[in-house]
Parts: C-alpha cells; structure tokens; sequence
C-alpha cells in the first residue's frame, strides 16, 4: 500500500456518513449507494488531492523514506522472534520481551510518520469535511430525480444488480454542488467542526486518523 492509498483512506474516516433518514434509494424503488466512494470519486478530491500531494511533497517523501526505513529496522526483529518462537523449547519470557522491543520500536516509528504527514493529512480532511458537507444534498437529488425509496450501503445488502448502484450518480451531484474545495484549513480549525452546526445527516466521527502507519507487524502472540 503506498503512502498516497492511506492518505485517502485517512482522510475518508473523517468523512460524515449519511443518516438513516436520508438514505433513500432504486431497482424497484431500492438502491445501493456508497457514500465515501462517490466523495473519494468527485473532481474537487481529486484536485485537493493533487494539490496537496505538491503542496506537501517534501513532508510526504521524507515519510515516505522513514517508512522504508522503519519496514527495513524492524525485518531482523521480527525474522529474529520468529526464529526464536519456532524453535523447541521456546523461552517465553524471552519471546514476550522481544515481541515488546518490536511493538515499542513499531509505535515510535508510527508516531514520527503521523507528525511527518499531520499538515497534509489535515488539508486532506478538511477538503473531505467540505465535500461531505454537500453529501446529503447530493443524495436526495439522485432520490428524488430515480424516485428511490429506500438507499442502502453495499455492505448492507445481499444481492443487488449493477444498475442499483447510484454511487456514480451521487458524484455527479457533487461536481456539481462542489465544483472546487479550499485546501487550506484555518488556523484554528478540527475535523467535525462543520457538522457541529447539526447538519442533516452530517454525524461528526472521533476525528480523523493521522495519514501514516508504520507496516503491519507480524504477530507476536502465543499462538
């Protein structure tokens, strides 16, 4: 997974979703719709991506490299407790604080990456945070104009027909609602501040995550 895929997937968590009450939708009066997809597929996120991606490319490649270089830190550590757990007789309290050396050294390496990319990762939220303030808009025009009556997430139905999915349609709303968005956030500004307002079917998340992790460790477990 490169940097620029959890870039995007970082900054959709900060994303609102649709509420219940608006989600209408087609086949019969049934739809399907993806809401982070058709944000993700709008012209104005990808031109705040680019944007971002020049605004800040000496911050992401520098990341980047840490990444590279922490993968490359922690492969002896982890080749290392692997060995030593699969021979016989294994030391557990060996194994448990080898298992704690990597965890530690892995959670520092995530920490730097997330100072590293924070003013991108925030430029990229804050363009989801407009977007998606235009979503519900968005929606209830694709329900209105294919006369939908019921619009459900794809993970939420069992089988549905290509033709269900109103994603696309969404998204051209959007381009339309949200031709361009600002990259620059104010000063003093956090995710899920322009849904604090109430906004339909705008439900603020936690916040969003920072835009880099360090790779997955293997596990470290018993067994």
């Amino acid at each position: 997974m490169t940097l620029k895929t959890i870039l995007l997937a970082a900054a959709l968590v900060a994303a609102p979703t649709v509420a219940p009450g608006l989600a209408f939708a087609q086949a019969g009066g049934v739809a399907i719709a993806n809401p982070e997809g058709a944000v993700a597929g709008s012209r104005a996120w990808a031109t705040a991506r680019t944007q971002i991606e020049t605004t800040y490319k000496t911050q992401l490649d520098q990341a980047q490299a840490r990444r590279d270089a922490i993968s490359r830190e922690l492969q002896p550590l982890v080749t290392a407790f692997n060995t030593a757990r699969a021979a016989p007789n294994a030391n557990q309290a060996s194994l448990q604080t080898q298992a704690q050396a990597i965890q530690t050294r892995e959670q520092a390496g995530q920490a730097e990456l997330q100072r590293l990319t924070a003013p991108a990762s925030r430029a990229q939220a804050y363009a989801i945070e407009q977007i998606s303030a235009k979503l519900p808009d968005a929606v209830q025009a694709v329900v209105r104009a294919r006369n939908i009556n019921l619009l459900l997430r794809p993970d939420a139905a069992l089988f549905s027909q290509p033709a269900a999915d109103v994603t696309a349609a969404i998204t051209t709303e959007l381009d339309r609602l949200v031709p361009t968005v600002n990259t620059t956030p104010p000063a003093n500004w956090q995710p899920g501040q322009q849904q604090q307002g109430g906004a339909a079917g705008a439900a603020p998340t936690a916040g969003a995550r920072p835009a880099a992790t360090t790779p997955a460790r293997p596990s470290t477990g018993g067994r």
